[in-house]
């Protein structure tokens, strides 16, 4: 479902994306090229001013939300994962090529490009650098916690490639299913 904001600004969505049709995208909210966004997500750009922009090849996995607040901006850099049921809220920043799993929250951060951001963490108000782990379940909500997070392992640089690669296929198969389909209408 595409819903305009209280604004009147709708949604732009790259045609080569695929939505679930029980997903909820509303707003200021841009949607670029081979975009998976699964079942229940909610994309919601609607306070005054708050815009959230998602850059090619992401995947927006099953019950994620990604809202802004006013005057904010929330921008998913491109080949990310949001893994079901995360959060992520503008003010935010998620760099290229970053996973940020199950159950995370993600706010009022900057993250840097091929980060991993493992299950049931909290990340709030603070920047994390490129090729960092933050580890399951770990709260970083003071600058000085980000010195000590370990550096990108091949096992885990190799495991968020396999989930964008995953969801594009998935992605893909959606598209060429509803293709099908329209065909078998005709």
């Amino acid at each position: 479902m595409q819903i305009q904001n209280p604004q009147k600004q709708y949604p732009k969505i790259s045609k080569t994306a695929w939505i679930a049709e029980t997903a909820v995208i509303v707003g200021n909210v841009t949607i670029k090229d081979d975009v998976f966004v699964g079942p229940n997500a909610v994309i919601r750009a609607d306070e005054p001013g708050s815009s959230i922009v998602i850059e090619n090849r992401c995947n927006v996995q099953d019950n994620v939300v990604v809202h802004g607040l006013s005057d904010s901006e929330v921008i998913i850099g491109g080949s990310s994962s949001l893994a079901h049921s995360c959060i992520v809220h503008g003010p935010c920043r998620i760099g290229e090529g970053c996973f940020v799993g199950f159950g995370a929250v993600v706010f009022d951060c900057s993250i840097g490009k091929d980060t991993v951001i493992l299950h049931n963490t909290t990340v709030r108000g603070v920047e994390v650098p490129s090729c960092k782990v933050v580890p399951d379940g770990m709260t970083v909500t003071a600058q000085a916690g980000v010195s000590g997070l370990e550096e990108l392992t091949g096992e885990l640089a190799e495991f968020k490639k396999s989930v964008v690669e995953a969801n594009i296929d998935l992605l893909e198969g959606y598209k060429k299913l509803a293709e099908e389909e329209e065909e078998g209408k005709e």
